[in-house]
């Protein structure tokens, strides 16, 4: 297994190929089978996790481990303490809200390399340094947030992915980690997935909403509760027969389903008293019960529901 670090450059994707031909991390790290873990904008800077063990890969890039990412961003203006309370309880950033934040403005510009193309400054404003630690990983959250409390990025520098820190490493250098940060690092994963919980896909349920059972929807021996369009509402093989019976009932009598007899005649009509096999009456036809036959006294060979 490999685990590298490397500083991503400024205007360098974070993927080892692109069709448009910008640089890409293959221009610095030529290694293959290793792929990056999480993203960072092509136009921020710092570092970047590359590895080809994939458990540790999906662990780090799932938002419910919560992995913290530390970046200093230097933004137009000074932040009031207002903006920077607000940063640290949670951004609304119209598609939602960012977690709460650890946030500090820091009292000097920290000691960077020089930018590949330099920051375009304002005379009349200026900037200043705040230090932002974050586990959310939403697309180009620093920037949105900053600009959110009015003071927009002007530089974006990524500085740790958890305890493992850019220090000495230039634009475009990178090292292996070491036997001890790989261990910290894979301990710190599976504390966090412990304490999460295995994700499990919780099974497909046999209930449909207002009980009725999509014309899609393959009935299973298992089935429970809810109405079945033939009239049944039992569960299991049961409603799967009382389903197609009810539905050849309805069809034989004309009628739609759960549509009640009018005129309040019984089923299978009015029969005339003392004699059996009679005709039924006149308002009789086709309102016998959904895949019933109808009583001795009923509508003889015309009374079918």
């Amino acid at each position: 297994m490999r685990y590298i670090l490397v500083n991503k450059p400024y205007e360098v994707l974070t993927q080892f190929t692109d069709e448009k031909g910008r640089a890409t991390l293959k221009d610095f790290v030529d290694i293959p089978n290793i792929y990056p873990v999480g993203r960072l904008d092509y136009d921020s800077e710092g570092l970047v996790l590359l590895t080809d063990d994939k458990q540790l890969q999906h662990r780090l890039s799932e938002p419910r481990f919560k992995v913290p990412k530390t970046y200093w961003v230097q933004v137009e203006g000074v932040p009031t303490e207002e903006a920077l309370e607000n940063l640290r309880r949670g951004v609304d950033l119209k598609t939602g809200y960012t977690s709460p934040a650890e946030v500090e403005l820091l009292s000097e510009e920290p000691t960077l390399w020089e930018r590949s193309k330099p920051v375009r400054f304002r005379a009349n404003i200026p900037t200043s340094w705040i230090q932002i630690r974050i586990s959310q990983g939403m697309n180009r959250q620093v920037r949105k947030m900053t600009a959110a409390v009015g003071f927009p990025t002007l530089r974006l520098v990524r500085v740790s992915i958890a305890d493992l820190k850019v220090a000495k490493l230039q634009p475009g250098q990178w090292r292996d980690l070491t036997a001890a940060e790989v261990k910290a690092l894979t301990d710190d994963m599976a504390a966090q997935t412990a304490a999460a919980g295995t994700f499990k896909t919780p099974a497909k349920s046999e209930y449909w909403p207002g009980g009725v059972r999509p014309a899609s929807a393959k009935p299973s021996p298992n089935s429970a509760g809810g109405f079945n369009r033939g009239g049944s509402s039992g569960g299991g093989a049961d409603a799967k027969k009382g389903s197609a019976a009810g539905s050849r009932g309805a069809s034989r009598g004309g009628k739609t389903f759960g549509a009640k007899p009018t005129g309040g005649k019984a089923a299978g009509g009015k029969a005339t008293p003392g004699k059996t096999g009679s005709k039924p009456g006149p308002k009789s036809a086709g309102r016998g019960g959904a895949g019933r036959k109808p009583g001795p006294a009923g509508g003889g060979r015309n009374g079918r529901g």
